[in-house]
């Protein structure tokens, strides 16, 4: 049986519900339409800094962060467009901005639409016209995010998207971690390093991107609570970026769909012609082993 419940809090949160597989998601619209939670048979998929979550002044880390219309960080935060210099700050605005519900199912599974169109704000940092859809389903232990962008510009729209997820972890020695790809660039050095996730958690922190995935799936499994997750993706994500941060009950796997400063190298962009529209998903699934 699949419901969808609203709760008012802080901020209005749609709780998606799969009451056959004890499995429960929340969403908060207001709030970058981030998912903040989900539940599956009483444990807690995600992480969530509900300190930082509170003050709307901060972005949130947990649950998550929708990434548009960049993924990362530009240097000085700055891109060149048409000859003309913009300011964007890491991941984008999509995070930190106000989406609208416009549909909710409750058949075979449980669904939840959200919208974010472009603005006055939006457009003095990105000078495009837009429409961006999130279709959130839950079923089984598996949620997938399908996502459909749109250009309602008059010109060639670039943007690169991506999602921030932030799994919840007890003791990160106990992950085994299955990413399709032979090495991997750090953020800081930009030095690239063979293998596909042995890390060494010791370090206060590791920021690194996975580039020339072999397929379309990456794995984590956590054997301190028997726990496998699997991220899948379709043609349209290109790189893959794992980070935790010492002493933090978390690790991030994050799938983009194109490196940082892609908006001014171009590597990896991707381009949607004057009222063109592109449709793409993610999906995660749960396992308890």
């Amino acid at each position: 049986m699949y419901e969808i419940a609203v709760k008012h809090e802080q901020y209005k949160t749609y709780i998606l519900s799969d009451e056959t597989a004890l499995s429960r998601l929340e969403v908060v619209p207001e709030r970058g339409g981030i998912v903040t939670r989900w539940q599956l048979q009483g444990q807690e998929i995600f992480y969530l800094d509900r300190e930082r979550f509170a003050n709307p002044g901060l972005t949130v880390r947990g649950g998550i962060p929708i990434l548009f219309p960049i993924c990362g960080n530009l240097p000085d935060n700055t891109y060149i467009h048409l000859g003309k210099e913009y300011t964007l700050k890491q991941h984008g605005f999509a995070r930190e901005l106000p989406w609208k519900v416009t549909d909710q199912v409750t058949n075979d599974l449980a669904s939840l639409t959200l919208v974010l169109d472009s603005n006055s704000q939006t457009r003095t940092v990105y000078p495009f016209d837009f429409n961006v859809c999130f279709t959130y389903q839950l079923k089984g232990n598996s949620l997938e995010i399908k996502q459909r962008y749109e250009n309602r510009s008059a010109s060639l729209m670039p943007f690169s998207a991506g999602f921030h997820p932030y799994f919840l972890v007890d003791d990160k020695s106990q992950l085994d971690i299955d990413i399709p790809a032979d090495q991997y660039q750090e953020k800081g050095s930009q030095e690239f390093h063979p293998g596909g996730g042995v890390f060494d958690f010791n370090q206060d922190e590791i920021d690194v991107a996975f580039r020339d995935l072999t397929s379309k799936s990456a794995s984590v499994t956590d054997h301190s609570r028997q726990l496998q997750l699997t991220v899948t993706w379709d043609d349209t994500y290109s790189t893959l970026v794992f980070w935790t941060v010492k002493g933090k009950d978390f690790y991030c796997l994050e799938p983009w769909t194109g490196p940082r400063n892609a908006l001014n190298t171009g590597e990896n962009l991707l381009t949607l012609e004057p009222g063109a529209q592109m449709e793409t998903f993610v999906r995660i699934a749960a396992k308890f082993l």
